[in-house]
């Protein structure tokens, strides 16, 4: 196993934690979230650890491959998808999650924490999908 296979692993081991933590929040209502703020914050956390480690094994294929680099952590999405390591229309859904993620951590701007919720709920399935093609990308 090369260091690239080896780092990508275990990013996607952290990944794969940080999802399973998610869906233990995510087995509360929205409105025991919202209610509560220790279980917001834990979502929110949540949130921002999967989308710096999913930018993490973004740079680190873009380094080791030596591809094209981003002006930003939402660019690195694409750029995976333009050398067939995402497929595009994946690429493009998932890559706002940085925005949020910036939106969340720096509080750029108040985040409505009702649709916070609701999009996380409805989109977090595309993390687990997410490590399914970096991990089919490894095994090629």
């Amino acid at each position: 196993m090369t260091f690239n296979q080896l780092f990508i692993k275990n990013k996607l081991k952290e990944l794969d934690k940080y999802y399973q933590e998610m869906q233990d929040v995510l087995k509360f209502s929205d409105n025991a979230i919202l209610s509560d703020i220790d279980k917001l914050r834990h979502a929110e956390r949540s949130l921002q650890l999967v989308v710096d480690t999913m930018i993490d094994i973004n740079q680190h294929y873009i380094k080791e491959l030596k591809l094209p680099t981003s002006d930003d952590f939402q660019g690195t999405f694409l750029i995976l998808a333009e050398n067939k390591i995402l497929p595009k229309i994946f690429a493009e859904k998932i890559a706002p999650v940085v925005g949020l993620r910036n939106r969340i951590v720096h509080r750029y701007e108040e985040v409505d924490k009702k649709l916070f919720i609701t999009s996380f709920r409805k989109n977090y399935k595309d993390f687990d999908k997410y490590m399914k093609y970096i991990y089919q990308y490894m095994q090629r």
